[in-house]
């Protein structure tokens, strides 16, 4: 029985310019090392009134975007709030210069409803997955839209008025005894769990747009141009399993990912080329730290080696099993069965490393890269990541409840920039060092992005979500400066940003020339998308939706050819 409960455990978890408005541009800092854009702010209550909105879809039959917002919600910011409508697509009037060069397609992926009838979701990883666009022309033009990803998840709960499947923190009700042991049934088989793909967005080698989640079912293929769901993404190969890592590593030559294996407690490194719907075996990494394998909601790679990360946050039958969620949910920390990362050699499968390390909390890696001596053999693999002081607290720290319930407390545990080293020479042990002073970045990190030119190299920059403390989420960007260990960091009252997504200009020498795009919800109940020079990190433009936007995680680029 055991086993067949691990087996289901998925869950979640600047050459030319455009000049199309730029009246009252000076800028100024406030507060020291925050860069505030302010040139904007005698023109940003006119331009709400000038925006040109059309095809507005806003659909009231029984299949749309569930009618009613709580009034728990009305009341809170609009980052944690349901979207109003199912789907929208409209023009941008901007304010401020957009490059020549940015031609192409914005695409963020995230949560867009957190109620159903009269019940609400419990945490930031729930919500029905909502994506959004914003299409940059040649002639200046911004085309802006977002829609809900139909995943069954979401169309079982819009026809049934209630939770259909197993989300991250809750799990549909059973009404008697029968129903639970039908439900465990549909746990086994897996068939219980979500498909809602609310996490990632990756363009894939061969031009298709995939949605990811941290079950394998949530696999989603979407249109990039109309946001339509197009279907499963399903795998051809018959690896099975229910669960994967939320953050594969694609380029245009490979898709790379983790597969946990719950039954034998391990991970399967996998890999899949363009084109293909089949995955198959790089090697294989066997747990070093107790009966269950920790949570892999991202990795990170080298040019030539994948580091497979094993934290003490493993899955937990204990916690699938209880009627009601524990704090860590699906998880336990577990401390006294260590820290491990193992480095696998993508050409061979063969493990080149296996090293304790202190304990750490990660949801995501930043880059890797080999270090190699005079020779050039690789003497150690250096691993940086967002990393929360080995503290669980920030898991609840993201219930909707706490998010929801801010009223000026410095609550968000504190977090910094880890950087791994994993030695060649046979030794037991890595080390865990921090990069630079944490309140560089406000003691706050996480959702990082780089130019991705330098992925799995020596690189300098990096883009994130920073902290402007008091707060009790991320409400700043923060660039990071790892070799000078300074950030430079933007930050306007009342924000919630997400993911800094940097897109390099076309021709490019310098690791930071380009654009930094971020999607950003305000304290009054509006959201603009910002570009911020990659360089200067100062603002450049910004063009504001009609609307709130709820919070969103991860983004990804889609160049025009």
């Amino acid at each position: 029985m055991a086993s067949l409960v691990l087996s289901a455990m998925g869950l979640h978890p600047r050459q030319s310019l455009v000049t199309v408005s730029n009246n009252n541009s000076a800028r100024n800092k406030k507060e020291g090392w925050y860069l505030r854009k302010t040139f904007f702010d005698s023109k940003r209550d006119r331009t709400r009134d000038h925006l040109m909105i059309s095809n507005v879809a806003s659909h009231q039959s029984p299949a749309s975007v569930p009618e009613r917002e709580s009034c728990a919600e009305h009341r809170n910011h609009v980052a944690w709030t349901s979207v109003k409508q199912e789907r929208w697509e409209g023009e941008l009037v901007v304010e401020g210069e957009i490059p020549s060069w940015l031609n192409g397609t914005y695409l963020r992926n995230g949560p867009g409803v957190w109620h159903i009838g009269e019940f609400n979701f419990g945490h930031l990883f729930d919500g029905y997955a909502m994506l959004v666009k914003v299409h940059f022309e040649k002639n200046g033009r911004l085309i802006a839209g977002h829609r809900q990803i139909e995943t069954e998840a979401y169309k079982a709960a819009k026809k049934n008025k209630k939770l259909c499947y197993r989300e991250f923190s809750v799990s549909p009700k059973p009404d008697n005894f029968l129903a639970y042991v039908g439900e465990l049934a549909k746990l086994f088989s897996g068939a219980s769990l979500t498909d809602n793909a609310n996490n990632g967005i990756y363009k894939l080698g061969d031009g298709r747009i995939i949605c990811l989640t941290e079950t394998q079912k949530g696999s989603v293929i979407v249109d990039p141009d109309t946001l339509d769901t197009l279907g499963k993404f399903e795998y051809s190969d018959p690896l099975g399993g229910f669960i994967q890592s939320s953050h594969p590593i694609v380029t245009d030559d490979e898709f790379l990912t983790l597969l946990p294996d719950l039954l034998n407690p391990g991970y399967l490194v996998v890999r899949m080329e363009p084109g293909t719907n089949e995955r198959k075996v790089i090697g294989r990494v066997n747990c070093r730290g107790g009966p269950a394998p920790g949570w892999v909601h991202s990795f990170t790679m080298t040019e030539h080696y994948v580091v497979v990360p094993e934290m003490p946050l493993q899955y937990s039958v204990q916690s699938l099993l209880k009627a009601e969620p524990s704090a860590l949910y699906q998880f336990e920390w577990r401390p006294e069965r260590k820290a491990f990362l193992h480095v696998v050699c993508k050409a061979s499968g063969k493990i080149a490393a296996s090293v304790e390390v202190p304990l750490y909390m990660v949801f995501h890696f930043i880059n890797a890269y080999e270090e190699k001596d005079k020779d050039g053999r690789v003497i150690a693999v250096i691993a940086d990541c967002c990393e929360h002081n080995a503290d669980t607290t920030i898991i609840e720290t993201l219930s909707l409840k706490n998010l929801r319930s801010f009223h000026g407390q410095d609550v968000l545990p504190d977090a910094r920039v880890g950087r791994f080293t994993i030695p060649f020479d046979g030794s037991q042990f890595g080390k865990l060092e921090t990069v630079m002073d944490p309140e560089e970045h406000g003691r706050g990190v996480d959702m990082c992005s780089i130019n991705p030119a330098y992925l799995g190299k020596k690189y300098r920059y990096a883009y994130a979500i920073g902290a402007k403390r008091p707060c009790n989420f991320p409400n700043s960007l923060t660039k990071l400066d790892l070799v000078k260990q300074k950030a430079k960091n933007w930050c306007e009252e009342g924000i919630v940003p997400s993911e800094p997504l940097f897109v390099a200009r076309p021709g490019a020498t310098d690791e930071d020339d380009g654009v930094v795009i971020s999607m950003i919800s305000e304290k009054n109940g509006g959201a603009y998308v910002v570009l911020l020079d990659g360089s200067t990190f100062e603002e450049i433009a910004r063009a504001r939706f009609p609307f709130g936007l709820p919070y969103g995680f991860h983004g990804c680029w889609v160049p025009e050819n």
